[in-house]
C-alpha cells in the first residue's frame, strides 16, 4: 500500500457511540458556524436568534454592546427560554424574531439580552443575587458576516486561529458585505465528515461533475499538484460558477486580476465551506444532526448592488450550484451507506486527497487520539 494512508476508521462515520463521544469533545468545543448575521436577524439591536449546535439549543442575541449568546436553558428549573421540541420538523432551523428582553414562559423569570437575570417574581425576601443566577454563557463571534458560536467558552481556541487561512485567502471578497441572494437546503443522509472531507478533494470530480469539469477542466484530473491558494483557473472564455461559466453581473469589487477568473475555496473547521466565484460566493454551513445526518444550507452571496439590480435574478448560479450539490449529496449518502457495510473498515486516501486527510489532522487532537 505505498503511498496510501489509511483513513479514519469505520465507527467514526457509523457508529453511534462515537458520534456521542465527538459531539461532546469536538462539535461542542469547537467554534461553530451557525449562519449569516443578517439572514439570524442580528444585524440590529433588539434581537434574537435560536439556533441548534448539534442538538444544543442555543439562544444569540444583540443589544447595544454587540452580540451575546447563551444556553437557551432557564436558570430557574430549566425550561427553554424560546421552546424548541427535540426531533419537531424544522427544530433545527433558526428562529428569528425582535426581542427586548428574555423571558422564561413557566415562572416568568426574565433576563436582558446579555443574560443577566432582571427580574425573579415572588421570591421578595430571598437571596437571589442576579449575577449569580446570570444565564449560562456560549462563546460568540462575528467573521465575513458569519456567526459562530462556541459551547465550551471557558476552553475556546483564539478564534482568528481557525478562521486566518480564510481571512487570508479570501480577503479580496469582501464577505462580510455581501448579501444573500438565493439559499438552497437540504438533508442529506450522510456524516458531516464524509461531506466534509469530499468537498476538500478534487479526485471525485472527474467521475461526479461532469459539468464542473467543463468549466474548470484542471478538476478533471484529479486534483493533484494545484496550486489551491492561488485559485483555479476556468476555461479559456468561462470566469464564474454558472452553467455557462458567465453572467451579467459584475465581478465583485477588490477582486485581482487573477481572482476574477479563477475559484477559490476555503473549508472552516468544522461546519463552514466557502467557494468564491467572481461574481458571488456558495457559502455552506453544514449542521450536524445525527451519526448519519446533515443539513445544508448553502447561500450565494452577491454584491448589494447586483441584489437590488432591477434584473437581478440568482438562477443562473442557483441551478449550476443545485446540480453539483445534488451531485456531491448522492455520492456522499452512497459513501454513508458503503462504510455502514460490515465489509468496511477504513478507507485510503491517495495522493491527490492529501487535503482531504486534513480532517485527521483537525480531528484527531480534539479526540484526544
Amino acid at each position: 500500500m505505498t503511498g496510501l494512508q489509511a483513513a479514519l476508521p469505520r465507527e467514526m462515520y457509523v457508529d453511534e457511540a462515537a458520534w456521542v463521544t465527538e459531539r461532546e469533545r469536538v462539535l461542542f468545543s469547537s467554534w461553530a458556524c451557525v449562519g449569516r448575521t443578517a439572514d439570524l436577524g442580528l444585524d440590529s439591536a433588539g434581537r434574537l436568534a435560536v439556533v441548534d449546535v448539534a442538538g444544543e439549543s442555543v439562544v444569540v442575541t444583540r443589544d447595544g454592546d454587540g452580540l451575546h449568546a447563551a444556553y437557551n436553558v432557564c436558570r430557574h428549573r430549566g425550561s427553554q427560554l424560546v421552546p424548541r421540541e427535540a426531533g419537531a420538523p424544522g427544530g433545527d432551523q433558526p428562529i428569528c424574531s425582535a426581542a427586548g428582553a428574555l423571558r422564561c414562559p413557566y415562572h416568568s423569570w426574565t433576563y436582558s439580552l446579555a443574560g443577566r437575570l432582571l427580574k425573579a417574581p415572588h421570591t421578595d425576601g430571598v437571596d437571589v443575587d442576579p449575577d449569580d443566577f446570570s444565564l449560562h454563557p456560549v462563546g460568540v463571534e462575528e467573521w465575513a458576516g458569519y456567526v459562530f458560536v462556541h459551547l465550551t467558552p471557558s476552553s475556546a481556541e483564539p478564534f482568528a486561529d481557525g478562521v486566518a487561512n480564510a481571512a487570508t485567502n479570501l480577503a479580496n471578497y469582501g464577505m462580510g458585505s455581501l448579501v444573500t441572494g438565493r439559499t438552497l437546503s437540504y438533508d442529506v443522509a450522510a456524516n458531516w465528515k464524509v461531506i466534509a472531507e469530499n468537498y476538500n478533494e478534487c479526485y471525485h470530480c472527474g467521475p461526479v461533475h461532469p459539468e464542473l469539469t467543463r468549466l474548470v477542466p484542471a478538476f478533471g484530473g484529479g486534483g493533484l499538484g494545484l496550486e489551491w491558494d492561488d485559485g483555479i483557473p476556468h476555461r479559456e472564455g468561462a470566469w464564474t460558477f454558472t452553467m455557462t461559466g458567465t453572467t451579467n453581473r459584475s465581478p465583485l469589487p477588490g477582486l485581482s486580476d487573477a481572482e476574477k477568473v479563477r475559484h477559490k475555496g476555503e473549508l472552516v473547521y468544522p461546519n463552514l465551506m466557502l467557494s468564491c466565484s467572481a461574481d458571488h460566493v456558495a457559502a455552506f454551513v453544514l449542521r450536524p444532526v445525527a451519526v448519519d445526518r446533515t443539513r445544508i444550507d448553502c447561500s450565494l452571496l452577491f454584491h448589494p448592488s447586483a441584489v437590488s439590480a432591477a434584473d437581478f435574478d440568482p438562477s443562473d448560479a442557483a441551478d449550476f450550484w443545485d446540480l453539483v450539490n445534488k451531485q456531491d449529496w448522492a455520492i456522499c449518502e452512497s459513501v454513508q451507506r458503503g462504510m455502514s457495510s460490515r465489509a468496511y473498515t477504513h478507507g485510503w486516501f491517495a495522493p491527490m486527497e492529501d487535503d482531504s486527510a486534513d480532517i485527521r489532522r483537525w480531528l484527531l487532537p480534539r479526540l484526544g487520539l
